[in-house]
């Protein structure tokens, strides 16, 4: 079957890869099964937990590990909703190329336009973290100096291709699974011959009873879940995109869900209870609970290469997100559209993407932190939305298993998602909607007052 191009190429016939026709330049498909899971994997950073832990088991009371089962629950239903959507349209884009197959482009847009709340500002908040790290460290290296020199290294990275991005994601996750052993088996030998109430990390301490704080800190800990949206920003890299991508999607899922759990049941363990010197260093406490002086050093470089990993891929899929849309006519084409015809590379998006997050030298993590969680959130209702849409709508007649597949499970996974959503702070949702608004008031602008159609590229295999 013949990979679907843009029907705006005029050259009558079908190419091998998607094609943008204002430079006939393509995405190479370089990317298997296994390159595609580290990238989703590297993309979470598998220490992100600690990032969030003190915060979240503050507000939870001390149920990180059962929030984590709740957000796990609500991600596995929607990553399915996924894999369905890039089955039928293995293309880049995320959320905005299904919403807008699904919906038309100028829902589209608001999908991906939300999306890119989250995807903008994750670099952005992985240098600020390199950047306090480091100059905690090395005090007399002013952080900015960080900030700016990883910003620069990243940047390189991914104006050279995919594969220094795949590359450089396999080692970070490597280095990170040997910390996690390491942190493990020391955690271990420091509880051994200890008594140890395994429930605790279920039911608190009791300083936040109730259901309430249990979703609120789910809501938070979704963050951690955005690297299996990032993995379908690939399927025009992918070598095999209707097969590995979905199974690519679910592994990444299940592989990192699993891994949460377990490191905030062992840090739970280690270190009990909800009261923490300073939440927002709570990871260190524990460290030097499980393992001293060593583990704690040891965290700190292996969180700080995590994050630079992390920086490194989510700056690859937000400037793919950004071409497509360019390419779309969505967002100015000249400028997002484009490729290097030396890399074969969104080079300006990256470089667009990469002076925003020099923001991070002057904003703060709650802002930051604050801006992203409403973005993700209708993203993935909008992709559980447009799988019910696509394939119980499209008029073709289904099978009982379909209404259970095209369904239910994106029905259960849209109303987990916006329980989810209704959890999340009202600054967030004030920051989110007023992201939304100037989205809306640009596609206004984009369409005559919505009196055009938004533009769009048709796929001629799907259209």
């Amino acid at each position: 079957m013949p990979t679907p191009s843009a029907s705006l190429d005029n050259s009558g016939s079908l190419p091998n890869e998607f094609t943008h026709s204002a430079q006939g330049t393509a995405l190479r498909r370089i990317l298997g099964l296994p390159a595609l899971v580290f990238f989703g994997l590297v993309y979470m950073v598998p220490l992100t937990i600690f990032t969030t832990y003190g915060v979240v088991t503050e507000m939870t009371g001390g149920r990180t590990a059962l929030a984590y089962v709740v957000t796990l629950l609500a991600m596995i239903f929607t990553a399915l909703s996924y894999s369905f959507m890039v089955r039928r349209y293995p293309i880049a884009g995320s959320a905005y190329s299904y919403t807008s197959l699904s919906f038309g482009p100028g829902v589209g847009f608001l999908a991906g336009w939300s999306l890119l709340l989250d995807y903008l500002f994750l670099p952005m908040i992985n240098y600020l973290v390199i950047g306090l790290f480091l100059n905690i460290a090395f005090p007399e290296v002013p952080a900015w100096v960080f900030v700016v020199s990883t910003i620069a290294l990243v940047t390189v990275l991914n104006i050279l291709g995919i594969s220094s991005v795949s590359g450089m994601s396999n080692l970070i996750v490597i280095a990170q699974v040997v910390f996690v052993l390491v942190f493990l088996a020391m955690a271990g030998q420091s509880l051994f011959g200890t008594p140890i109430d395994f429930t605790t990390p279920f039911i608190g301490d009791g300083t936040q009873p109730g259901l309430a704080p249990l979703m609120a800190g789910a809501a938070v800990l979704c963050l951690s879940f955005l690297g299996f949206d990032a993995v379908s920003t690939l399927a025009e890299e992918a070598r095999d995109p209707k097969r590995d991508i979905p199974r690519a999607i679910i592994i990444t899922t299940l592989c990192a869900g699993v891994l949460f759990f377990v490191l905030s049941l062992v840090a739970q363990l280690v270190f009990p209870g909800s009261v923490f010197q300073d939440a927002d260093a709570a990871a260190n406490e524990v460290m030097l609970k499980a393992g001293g002086q060593f583990l704690a050093a040891f965290f700190t470089a292996t969180y700080v290469a995590g994050a630079a990993g992390s920086a490194l891929a989510s700056q690859a899929s937000v400037s793919r997100i950004l071409y497509s849309m360019g390419r779309d006519g969505i967002l100015p084409r000249r400028l997002f559209g484009t490729l290097s015809e030396r890399f074969h590379t969104p080079t300006v998006a990256i470089l667009i993407v990469s002076l925003v997050s020099l923001l991070a030298v002057v904003i703060d993590l709650a802002t930051l932190a604050s801006m992203i969680s409403f973005g993700a959130l209708v993203a993935f209702s909008a992709v559980n939305l447009a799988v019910i849409r696509t394939h119980l709508f499209d008029g073709c007649p289904r099978q009982p298993g379909d209404l259970v597949r095209y369904g239910l499970i994106p029905a259960i996974g849209f109303a987990l998602i916006a329980w989810l959503w209704t959890s999340l702070s009202g600054l967030t949702l004030a920051i989110g909607l007023g992201w939304f608004a100037v989205g809306l008031a640009y596609l206004a602008i984009q369409t005559g007052g919505f009196r055009r159609k938004a533009p769009h590229v048709q796929f001629s295999e799907f259209e």
